[in-house]
């Protein structure tokens, strides 16, 4: 127990004139509310209530004191209240990072339906290619890829599916297809932020590591996605990246047999504080955009 229940013991108290009353009103044992009022008179070091057998009433410390913990719970509520009113309304600023190819590709088209909904929100986008933690961000919410660190956060998966190989049809006609994965150390790959080591599934259940090399090593899925596209080169990511591509036929997806579970793309957000309703719209619409987002 602290000191501000304490205080509302002790209001209670005096309010009834009775602890077994006071006990009621607060749903606590008559010994825990004789417990707070005792600790709070040691604390103070004043007597605040006068008890005898036949009844109960306040010294001149504990009148004053009353009516200024009164005060002092009353501002309590109304701050509480004010949070609560503030927290429903569907207006402000909502600060948000996310990697610059989901922005792109996934976020950026879809604003416009945002902004017939919700008109009075305003989006502070921030694109940062890994930042999962919002706390030390000060972001309201993350987009993030991969996994999280942090067990102080809140997360809620937008994306989960495959990690999909892929190439152009100009750069297979023109340097062949790779049949198994091990085929990939001939070949040119473009390599991302999670480095050159593709992790494949074998047929018989095992993970197989290829090491690939190729003309182009970056930490942007905009440019690993552009390059291949170009002919580049084969590359390797979630197939979120890649689905517009593929639906058109302009990627092609290779080794399909061989393929391993993605990391997912999560939403994440602090935990332990009232989530305001101007937070809780974006986190809906993002999961609301990415539903049935799995392959």
């Amino acid at each position: 127990m602290n000191k501000f229940q304490d205080m509302q013991c002790f209001v209670a108290v005096a309010e009834l004139g009775s602890f077994t009353g006071a006990s009621r009103r607060l749903n606590l044992s008559t010994s825990a509310v004789t417990k707070c009022v005792n600790r709070l008179e040691d604390n103070l070091g004043v007597q605040l209530l006068v008890r005898s057998t036949r009844r109960m009433h306040l010294t001149n410390h504990g009148i004053s004191y009353c009516e200024r913990c009164k005060a002092i719970l009353v501002d309590v509520e109304d701050a509480e209240d004010a949070l609560l009113d503030a927290s429903e309304s569907t207006v402000g600023n909502v600060r948000i990072a996310m990697p610059p190819a989901f922005a792109r590709k996934t976020f950026i088209p879809a604003l416009p339906r945002f902004y017939e909904l919700y008109p009075d929100v305003t989006i502070d986008l921030q694109l940062k290619g890994q930042t999962s933690n919002p706390i030390e961000g000060g972001y309201d919410l993350v987009v993030h890829s991969g996994r999280l660190p942090d067990s102080r956060l809140i997360n809620r998966i937008l994306v989960r599916g495959s990690q999909r190989t892929v190439a152009s049809p100009a750069y297979i006609a023109r340097y062949g297809l790779p049949k198994v994965p091990a085929d990939l150390t001939g070949h040119r790959c473009i390599t991302g932020a999670f480095g050159p080591n593709w992790t494949f599934r074998e047929p018989s259940g095992g993970d197989q590591v290829v090491r690939v090399t190729g003309p182009l090593v970056t930490d942007s899925g905009d440019i690993m996605r552009e390059a291949a596209l170009e002919g580049l080169g084969i590359t390797q990511a979630t197939w979120w990246l890649f689905r517009q591509a593929l639906e058109t036929g302009a990627l092609v997806p290779i080794l399909t047999e061989y393929e391993t579970e993605a990391l997912p793309i999560s939403i994440v957000f602090p935990a332990h504080r009232v989530t305001p309703s101007k937070v809780r719209v974006v986190v809906d619409f993002l999961v609301d955009l990415t539903r049935d987002s799995t392959l």
